[in-house]
């Protein structure tokens, strides 16, 4: 008896699992659909990816997104603070991930001239 309900506990998770993917999956496809999106990625300031999406994009835990890069055609995945502006005809929407992106860095140094107070 307690084999039956162990197995039964655990088909029960796997269920459950794979229904909130799929929720997550169905509201992202209701809000966004295919339409392609404009994305620009910084990692401690600096720019790590800027590129176009063919379609939608994905959403990950922790800051990663994921699509298809209209350059190469290949299934691109990238961690950083990403910005995400859907395009649609002459309207576009904005996306953006947990973190908005930071700061530009500070001005380079000319030797001879004074650097400006912030």
């Amino acid at each position: 008896m307690n084999y039956k309900m162990t197995m039964v506990l655990i088909a029960g998770v796997a269920v459950s699992a794979g229904a909130c993917t799929d929720s997550k999956r169905a509201r992202n496809a209701a809000t966004f659909g295919d339409r392609p999106a404009d994305i620009a990625c910084w990692s401690y300031g600096t720019e790590i990816y800027s590129g176009r999406s063919t379609g939608k994009v994905e959403y990950g835990d922790g800051g990663r997104v994921a699509f298809v890069d209209e350059a190469t055609g290949r299934y691109t995945t990238v961690d950083g603070d990403c910005r995400v502006v859907y395009i649609n005809g002459d309207a576009e929407e904005e996306a953006q991930s947990s973190a908005p992106p930071p700061p530009p860095p500070p001005p380079a140094e000319v030797p001879g001239k004074p650097v400006p107070d912030a």
